[in-house]
């Protein structure tokens, strides 16, 4: 099979995908932004050819890239796993007649008003929401529903400026903020109480082919706002032990099939609170910040690699061992500035040194990053532990002990 892989050197991440097409047997095709020459030996090593265009968020210039490929060699499927790529890629995939996820699920998957009155639809349990185009849309819908609200991008990814709205004056002040950055349409959404966490999927043929759960603490929108809070997200190994995981997988099933999603990667979030499971959104394309790493730290095998089978033979080759629980948690400096040093680092690594996958810690002189900028931005610890409820208090403790100075 001959595979395009679009954007293939950025983030470094995506190489993981390209060593894996290749592994099970791929003819990898790259199609990025970067020079040939800046791409690594490895990385070239895994791809037959390698094809610069100006900018993959361009469709006609990807368009024209692919039929160029077209006109020499078969393209069999065309991929890309980055959110703001997908509905795109869709695009130049149904110009080409080239089998993938479809523009219209590509849409639903970015598009978040349309999503959810797409599922809304088929009884699926979610926020009261709609689009707004402007302020006054964004005022009738709090007249209807009342506050909080959440505002976000229509198309945005994860939490990036996705902002809560408790009265009136906070309101306007988000209006003006989106106003400012030329945001032109936004998505408006009832504020859900409860506790937050990801469902994360391969699917084959629109049959789930595996799955993991993970918890976020505390939830987004408060770990992203927060400077003293070290949050963290942990993959549980109890999916087939707890029976509330029953009713998360079928609400995925749900979503999935009424979206179209085929032969592709999701990634789910949900709320389960006063009013019960709800749906928060969905994406048509892997997890970020490191996500599948821990998956396939706590189950015993290569998620990358599976993904590539999926993609190639229409299969997976291993089931997910469920052996460990596995989690991240940010460490946030105290302030802005540039890193000093660690306190707590050894004292941790002589207590839990056997359960730490790796750790993260930027050196003296680096400049930090702001708070929004996620969990990987500054230090971080990765842990694993047979047992979910051991290894979030270790996750715990490290927050507390591991300090992070600023100069």
């Amino acid at each position: 099979m001959r595979v395009i892989f679009v954007e293939p050197g950025f983030p470094n991440n995506q190489r993981h995908f390209v060593r894996a097409l290749s592994d099970v047997g791929a003819e990898v095709i790259g199609l990025g932004e970067a020079p040939q020459e800046h791409l690594d030996d490895e990385l070239r090593s895994w791809m037959v050819h390698y094809h610069q265009v100006p900018n993959v968020g361009d469709v006609d210039a990807m368009t024209d890239a692919v039929r160029w490929l077209q006109d020499k060699l078969w393209i069999d499927r065309l991929e890309t796993t980055i959110e703001a790529h997908t509905l795109g890629v869709a695009e130049v995939r149904e110009r080409c007649t080239i089998p993938g996820t479809s523009l219209r699920t590509a849409w639903l998957c970015r598009d978040k008003p349309a999503m959810k009155e797409a599922l809304r639809a088929v009884g699926v349990p979610t926020a009261a929401s709609t689009a707004a185009d402007d302020a006054e849309q964004v005022r009738a819908f709090v007249h209807a529903v009342g506050f909080p609200i959440i505002l976000k991008p229509r198309t945005g990814a994860g939490a990036l400026d996705t902002t809560r709205v408790d009265h009136t004056q906070e309101l306007e002040a988000a209006l003006a903020m989106f106003g400012g950055k030329g945001v032109t349409s936004i998505a408006v959404e009832e504020f859900v109480e409860g506790h937050e966490g990801f469902y994360d999927t391969l699917a084959v043929g629109g049959d789930t082919a595996l799955d993991f759960v993970s918890h976020y603490y505390p939830n987004v929108l408060e770990a992203m706002r927060t400077r003293w809070i070290s949050p963290q997200f942990v993959s549980t190994n109890r999916v087939e032990d707890v029976a509330d995981y029953a009713q998360l997988r079928e609400l995925g099933h749900r979503v999935a099939e009424a979206l179209g999603i085929g032969t592709s990667a999701t990634h789910m979030e949900w709320f389960f609170g006063p009013k019960g499971l709800k749906f928060s959104e969905i994406g048509c394309r892997p997890p970020g910040v490191g996500a599948w790493d821990l998956y396939s730290a706590g189950n015993d095998l290569d998620l990358y690699h599976e993904w590539a089978n999926a993609i190639v033979h229409g299969q997976v080759a291993t089931r997910p061992s469920r052996r460990f629980a596995s989690g991240i948690i940010a460490l946030r400096p105290e302030r802005d500035g540039n890193i000093s040093g660690y306190s707590g680092v050894e004292e941790v690594q002589a207590k839990y040194g056997e359960w730490v996958l790796d750790a993260h810690l930027p050196g003296p002189g680096t400049p930090t990053q702001p708070v929004e900028a996620g969990y990987m931005a500054n230090a971080y610890v990765r842990m694993r532990h047979p047992d979910y409820d051991a290894l979030r208090g270790m996750l715990d403790e490290v927050g507390r002990t591991v300090h992070v100075h600023v100069a």
